[in-house]
């Protein structure tokens, strides 16, 4: 009887004890989902200023509007114009593709030497290399200012305001070299034997067998890249003097610095400078996320 008793007893504690654990997950679940609304609005608020602004007029826009009364649509064909975009767009474009092709090449081929290949100090090498990580980027600008003003007197072809010296500083990326060695060292030493086996050198492995498996590292090195080359602003302004090779940043630059009065002009030449990003980032934010994921970062 006793037994029956207490049988019942856990049989009825059962049901309390899953309800308890249930409305428990779920509170937290509300206010994950909750915490992470709040910053995803907190996040939008100044992109959907910025763009609600690049459709008001003058008054609006100084008046602290957050709707405009009329959609002017108007205001983007002025700030293209008036900031010559086309000219530093086309600019940008160009920047950025010679950077992502360049630091792809060098990335990959140092990643693979210190990833596959054994040669005397490869681990002090990439040691050091990742020591520089820690250096700020400010730090290190005057020494590469020197330095491409000294390639540029001793080569054949100026690197100062010409695309070397915006595209080629930015070609060794440490942090693409080290994503791509920590993936490549994770891929199965038995591929490599197979591969080995049918007569396959490193160059023909790296194409045939450890690029097409890489596609995930690859394309995060890809978006950060074309983010860091098209946003540049710092680096532009200290190797170029004439606007034959501004970036586009730099261009918004000098429109908000030449017509800091036309708040809306200014809204929708913002607008204009992100939109290439936004387009890249909503048609790669899948591959992209599930990149990170899959890379991972041991070795």
């Amino acid at each position: 009887m006793a037994e029956m008793e207490a049988g019942g007893l856990q049989a009825g504690a059962r049901p309390r004890l899953a309800r308890f654990v249930f409305s428990g997950s779920l509170a937290w679940k509300l206010f994950s989902y909750s915490v992470l609304v709040i910053g995803a609005a907190v996040s939008l608020v100044p992109f959907v200023w910025m763009v609600s602004t690049s459709l008001m007029s003058l008054g609006e826009a100084m008046g602290g509007r957050w709707v405009p009364g009329e959609l002017r649509f108007s205001n983007y064909l002025k700030a293209w114009e008036g900031a010559q975009f086309s000219h530093f767009l086309w600019n940008s474009v160009k920047i950025t593709v010679i950077t992502l092709a360049g630091e792809l090449v060098a990335s990959v081929l140092a990643a693979y030497a210190f990833a596959r290949m054994m040669f005397p100090g490869r681990n002090l090498i990439f040691g050091f290399l990742l020591s520089t990580m820690m250096i700020p980027g400010m730090v290190t600008m005057i020494p590469n200012l020197l330095t491409v003003t000294w390639l540029g007197r001793v080569g054949p072809i100026p690197w100062i305001d010409n695309w070397p010296a915006l595209t080629i500083p930015f070609m060794g990326s440490v942090f693409s070299i080290f994503l791509l060695r920590q993936f490549f060292a994770q891929i199965p030493e038995e591929l490599f034997d197979a591969a080995k086996i049918d007569g396959a050198g490193h160059l023909r492995m790296l194409l045939q067998l450890v690029l097409p498996l890489s596609t995930a590292p690859l394309l995060v090195i890809v978006v950060l890249s074309f983010i860091g080359a098209w946003n540049a602003l710092a680096w532009p302004l200290l190797v170029t003097n004439t606007p034959e090779w501004l970036p586009i940043a730099v261009g918004l630059y000098n429109f908000v610095d030449d017509g800091g009065s036309e708040v809306q002009l200014i809204m929708a030449g913002s607008v204009i400078t992100i939109l290439p990003i936004l387009i890249m980032y909503f048609f790669t934010q899948r591959q992209f996320t599930e990149s990170i994921a899959r890379s991972g970062l041991k070795g």
